[in-house]
């Protein structure tokens, strides 16, 4: 008894063929991979040799369109009248036709996915409107001059006071432009204003259209967003540079801000006290500015020595590497084109090829992006003057904090003496 099988898979669509359980021993396997030369071959093997039973994954892998399918099963019945479907189709006639409009919408909707994946092979835009800030173009995204000043306003506000809700009211306010918070969050993580082109199944191709956003612009807002996420709600926008960064570090307790005003007097005192403090009496609240000028103090202390034990410990190195795996994948690029030209590679594999490179160059851009900066030991030359931080704005001393420090941790010796520790992201 000869039992043979077939299965089609489409490249554009599906992953690369996988072992597949036929749920019973089978003789020989055809399967084809976006061509159709197995199933040649089986019709002309089946001739010669007629099986007893053919096995199909499924009645769409025996063409691409109702005729294809109905001519292939012509074809098999004149081999045998033992054909199985996998799936658990029956094979009459009355099955089949009540098989005929479900077939004929799986079809259609294949057609339209193999037309979005071939787009995504030529970097092309995905179906649908494009995002606010940019118009569509003949084959990439133009910008639009009227819109992407908002955008770009959006963003900039954004880096300064690090506050999504505020760059969203402040939208509202300036420019009369009302978005949610969850847009307002789509807009800064997107890809398409940095330049690249994100679609529906995860993958970023770089560099295919002008960007609304820097590289590097784009890195400080991925490392804003990262630390946001480990703050306390409402923090981010608070009003004092320290706001959700200070913690006791017995019980990792949060220290609030508290602002204390006397009986008939206009002076204001701002203390940290410890919120839920499990301590009993509770660990005595701390003068702000007593903390303030300790974490200063601490910063030109201790940020240079941070610095240069990142740099010795090579990240500088990693960074390199991931430039030269760029650079690699670079040069394989540019052969794929040259193969192409000589006629050695087909236009579809070419082109399939070209977008896996490039996908793979956006994923290690998209770890250069979140490596520090080559200037951080200039930068922090700079940073460990205690000039610096008396000369900037609130809303600017927040923006420096959070740039570089994780956490600060307050260690009481008593209950009314303590001692400040600095945890910084480098």
């Amino acid at each position: 008894m000869t039992v043979i099988a077939y299965c089609y898979y489409d490249p554009l669509l599906d992953l690369p063929p996988q072992q597949l359980d036929w749920g019973r021993e089978v003789d020989q396997v055809y399967c084809d991979f976006g061509g159709r030369q197995e199933w040649e071959r089986l019709l002309a093997e089946a001739k010669s040799t007629p099986p007893e039973t053919i096995l199909v994954r499924s009645w769409g892998d025996l063409g691409e369109t109702l005729k294809a399918i109905e001519s292939a099963i012509a074809q098999l019945e004149i081999l045998t009248p033992n054909v199985v479907i996998l799936e658990g189709e029956g094979t009459n006639q009355k099955e089949l036709l009540q098989l005929v409009a479900s077939l004929h919408q799986e079809k259609r909707s294949q057609q339209l996915k193999r037309g979005h994946a071939k787009n995504r092979l030529k970097a092309h835009p995905p179906p649908g409107k494009a995002p606010y800030g940019y118009r569509r173009g003949k084959d990439r995204y133009i910008i639009d001059r009227s819109t992407a000043p908002v955008v770009k306003d959006f963003f900039e506000y954004f880096q300064l006071y690090a506050s999504l809700r505020g760059a969203v009211r402040y939208l509202e306010r300036r420019y009369g432009k009302k978005i949610s918070v969850a847009t307002g969050r789509r807009w800064l993580t997107s890809p398409v204003y940095r330049g690249d082109m994100g679609y529906k199944n995860g993958e970023v191709i770089p560099n295919t259209h002008l960007p609304i956003l820097s590289r590097d612009e784009a890195a400080q807002i991925d490392r804003l967003l990262r630390r946001n996420r480990q703050l306390p709600t409402r923090s981010a926008s608070a009003p004092r540079s320290l706001a959700g960064l200070v913690v006791c570090q017995n019980c990792q307790c949060p220290l609030n801000i508290t602002q204390v005003t006397s009986r008939g007097k206009k002076r204001e005192y701002l203390y940290l006290r410890p919120q839920k403090c499990p301590h009993s009496p509770r660990c005595k609240a701390i003068p702000y500015h007593d903390v303030f000028n300790c974490t200063l103090d601490r910063i030109c202390e201790d940020l240079p020595q941070a610095v240069a034990k990142m740099e010795s410990d090579g990240v500088a190195e990693e960074k390199a590497n991931l430039e030269a795996k760029i650079q690699q994948l670079q040069d394989v690029l540019n052969q794929v084109s040259q193969l192409e030209t000589h006629g050695i590679l087909d236009a579809e594999t070419a082109q399939l090829r070209r977008y896996k490179l490039r996908t793979e160059i956006a994923e290690y851009q998209g770890k250069i992006a979140q490596c520090p900066p080559e200037n951080l030991s200039a930068i922090a030359q700079t940073v460990s003057l205690r000039q610096f931080w008396l000369d900037l704005s609130e809303s600017e001393r927040r923006f420096y904090f959070r740039e570089f420090i994780q956490q600060i941790e307050i260690s009481y010796i008593t209950r009314s003496q303590w001692t400040l520790n600095l945890r910084f992201f480098i």
